[in-house]
């Protein structure tokens, strides 16, 4: 073994006495001290390879976890014949998986060698049900009232087959190869009682592309998350994480989330000046300020006119429609990926946003601020929603526990 490789399996051996949650290094990054094993000396991992995200908690992985470079989604449905025992043998295999594959070990029976020498890369891995899991599952009656189905609306073009689902993974890593390995093992441990309704793959930028911390870009340019609610925020759990006390307490610390491919009409937008794209947006496209001026997170003053009289930003413009002043204080943390999937039949690129957003309630989070912008958000005429769904993620497992246990098993 050379000074510069070091294989995931023998990593974990020189740091198996600190387990998984000694890997949890954070986003900033942290480095995995090497170890000597026979006459070689096995070198650390760079700081992306060494991030680690650990898999028990209060709430699963991947939904305050920053923003990743590579994304899998995933959809599955039970198999005809499949219910509830099927639902829980399939949940345990997939937690085990997500423990060791977020450690950085490699999957435990007929690993594919992809992600070897990779560390965890800050590999998550999140499970959520489907409003008809709990009909093939008899569970009905734990079915909470916020997986009631979205409302229709008038800009939707949705695609039934890559929509919904009994069941769905989110697979995030800053690393291409660790992110498909997860896939990969998640696919194969599904076996007979799970088959694949859609996938979807997305990115992010790398990082330490930038010369600091941003907020991300989308592939119309625009600096996207700047109002994302912040942990920070006192009143952040309550907006995000369904509360202890609640009717459904196999949910307590879960999240719902809203799952949207929205395709960029690109061709379109770069028509546009820069000008009309800013007042399209009601933000600079530069560094995400408001055109009412300051920085990017400088509050915008909606109430603002320019020497003509008119709104510095527009009545219709997006950050002005989905702001959470203009919708009751409807809050929801946006964690999105980038997408491409090529050149589509009409020759224009297959681009945009695989939207995922977070929200203790979907019914006070996506929904009111979907019912506006589709009422007329100057963005509406420059993307599609093709696609949509909406899963109830649990919270995350403690110690011998696996994923979804307390409503499978109560």
């Amino acid at each position: 073994m050379s000074d510069n490789n070091i294989s995931r399996r023998r990593l974990l051996g020189s740091v198996g006495a600190a387990g998984a949650t000694g890997l949890a290094l954070g986003a900033a990054g942290g480095v995995v001290s090497g170890a000597t094993a026979s006459d070689d000396t096995l070198a650390a991992l760079t700081a992306v390879g060494s991030t680690g995200v650990p898999f028990h908690g209060e709430h699963q992985s991947g939904i305050t976890t920053p923003l990743q470079a590579r994304g899998h989604l995933i959809a599955f449905d039970l198999a005809p014949g499949a219910g509830r025992s099927e639902a829980i043998a399939l949940m345990r295999r997939w937690s085990a998986l997500a423990a060791e594959l977020m450690a950085g070990r490699p999957a435990a029976e007929g690993d594919t060698g992809v992600a070897l020498d990779a560390g965890p890369s800050s590999l998550t891995l999140t499970f959520g049900f489907g409003r008809t899991f709990f009909d093939r599952t008899g569970l009905v009656a734990q079915r909470p009232p916020e997986l009631d189905p979205l409302p229709d609306f008038s800009s939707d073009q949705l695609d039934a087959k890559r929509s919904n689902g009994d069941l769905w993974v989110q697979i995030g890593a800053d690393d291409s190869l660790v992110a498909f390995h997860a896939l990969r093992a998640v696919q194969k441990a599904a076996g007979a009682a799970a088959r694949v309704r859609w996938q979807m793959n997305g990115f992010n930028r790398s990082p330490g592309a930038t010369d600091r911390p941003m907020t991300a870009r989308n592939l119309m340019g625009q600096v996207d998350g700047t109002r994302n609610p912040k942990p920070s925020e006192p009143d952040f759990d309550r907006r995000i994480f369904v509360p202890a006390k609640t009717a459904h307490p196999w949910m307590a610390g879960g999240s719902y989330a809203v799952v949207r491919r929205i395709r960029m009409l690109l061709d379109d937008w770069e028509q546009l000046t820069l000008k009309k794209q800013e007042q399209v947006i009601g933000r600079r496209k530069s560094d995400g300020a408001p055109l009412t001026g300051g920085s990017e997170t400088t509050e915008i003053a909606l109430d603002k006119t320019g020497p003509d009289g008119r709104l510095v930003v527009p009545d219709n413009a997006h950050a002005r429609i989905a702001a959470p002043e203009q919708n009751g204080g409807a809050a929801m943390l946006r964690r999105p990926f980038s997408f491409h999937d090529g050149i589509a039949a009409d020759g224009t690129p297959d681009a945009g946003l695989l939207f995922i957003c977070w929200q203790a309630d979907p019914l006070r989070g996506f929904v009111p601020v979907q019912r506006k912008l589709d009422r007329g958000d100057a963005l509406s005429p420059f993307v599609r929603h093709e696609a949509s769904g909406l899963f109830a993620v649990p919270g995350g497992p403690r110690e011998g526990e696996y994923v979804g246990q307390r409503l499978l098993e109560s």
